[in-house]
């Protein structure tokens, strides 16, 4: 199915849905998506409940997925489920899961301004008061209480670090790959795992380069809820912080663009809970585990053939240095 089959169809959905006339006068792919594409779309209803412009993102699965990403359809569960409870996201509009529209699901967003892109959000100047209110943002995320729209994440782990080793072990036993410091950083986590803490609702993304940012340094909206489930809220505070998010700021580790301290006050404010440096310190080698893997699955996409993207084939040249931070991270024999 060609883009124009696809606007037209478009088109004549979003007609209907809005019981007015539609006219598209934008609709183009955004940059990125790896895993799912987003498209810019812009309209103009003609009367109705939806009348005037709107400036839309529609987003939908790209070519292949990741496993363990959510389907559209929950992801836009989880993205109502964070506007209801305060959180600074794209305000949802439209679900649709019949695949004669687009030839697969995919829901419609408010389109929020800014940029993204990590490596011009670190360039800016530090930033406690973006840090502060990301810091905030994340408190809410982890304030959202289980619900029956929600009932599809799976139930929350007796063991979540365990959890996570056990499948990102699996993943990586999966490619057949031979990656002897990923195995090493895996045994160490196995090992060094903590005790059980509290159980809220991870994002699971929640990092510089998945949240909106404006021209004034203003939050604007957070991204990519399709890996969202039941974790230890330590899990999200070491993926913001890990370095390989940093974007080349390793001096500010909150996220590359402040310290540290602005975002755990922040968070403890807003959350009324003590952060545990330790915790937070085991799940950011977590997360360059985590990260090394998934580079390592998305090369293995382009590899196969499943989905040929030079995007995805120069992913897998970010492992070596994951593999030597977790090196570094664990004692591994090298030095710091």
């Amino acid at each position: 199915m060609g883009l124009k089959d696809n606007e037209n169809r478009l088109r004549d959905y979003l007609s209907a849905t809005a019981e007015a006339p539609v006219t598209i006068t934008a609709f183009e792919k955004l940059s990125g998506g790896a895993i799912q594409e987003n498209w810019l779309l812009d309209i103009t209803v003609a009367g109705g409940k939806w009348a005037g412009d709107k400036q839309l993102v529609l987003r939908r699965d790209a070519l292949s997925k990741v496993a363990t990403s959510h389907s559209r359809a929950e992801e836009f569960a989880l993205l109502k489920q964070a506007h209801r409870a305060g959180v600074t996201v794209p305000v949802p509009c439209v679900l649709e899961t019949d695949p004669s529209i687009l030839g697969g699901p995919f829901f419609i967003m408010l389109r929020v301004e800014g940029t993204a892109a990590g490596h011009k959000l670190v360039k800016r100047p530090s930033d406690d008061a973006l840090a502060a209110e990301l810091a905030t943002q994340l408190a809410r995320i982890h304030g959202i209480p289980p619900d029956d729209s929600l009932s599809f994440l799976a139930a929350p782990d007796a063991a979540p670090a365990l959890a996570a080793v056990a499948a990102y072990r699996g993943y990586l036993d999966a490619l057949g790959q031979s990656r002897p410091a990923l195995e090493w950083g895996l045994r160490w986590l196995e090992l060094h795992a903590p005790d059980p803490g509290e159980t809220v609702l991870c994002h699971r993304d929640f990092r510089t380069g998945n949240y909106m940012v404006d021209n004034d340094g203003n939050l604007t909206g957070i991204l990519d809820w399709e890996f969202a489930g039941w974790g230890e809220p330590e899990e999200d505070i070491g993926w913001f912080c890990a370095k390989c998010w940093r974007f080349g700021a390793n001096d500010r580790e909150a996220g590359g663009i402040a310290g540290r301290d602005a975002f755990y006050r922040a968070y403890k404010d807003a959350s009324g809970r003590s952060i545990d440096p330790r915790r937070v310190d085991y799940w950011e080698t977590m997360a360059h585990v985590r990260w090394a893997v998934i580079a390592c699955q998305q090369a293995a996409r382009h590899v196969s053939g499943e989905q040929p993207s030079l995007e995805l084939a120069l992913t897998q040249h970010l492992v070596p240095e994951l593999e030597l931070d977790v090196l570094r991270r664990t004692g591994g024999g090298v030095d710091a």
